[in-house]
């Protein structure tokens, strides 16, 4: 299932959102049930349709 447009709205990464000249933007990958945080490279996982927004279970973006 996907996520709402309303949760996706109010989502924003909590690692960077406080850094100057951040807006803590996410991406949504519905297939790969990801998050994904381009400021600082982080991919937070989403499980039982439930985003997991914590830096310590994220993984690195590797591109």
């Amino acid at each position: 299932m996907a996520l709402s447009k309303d949760l996706l709205a109010i989502l924003a990464c909590p690692k960077c959102v406080r850094e100057p000249g951040c807006t803590g933007d996410l991406e949504y990958h519905e297939e790969k049930q990801q998050l994904i945080c381009r400021h600082c490279k982080l991919i937070y996982s989403i499980k039982d349709d439930i985003p997991v927004m914590l830096v310590e279970e994220a993984t690195f973006l590797e591109e």
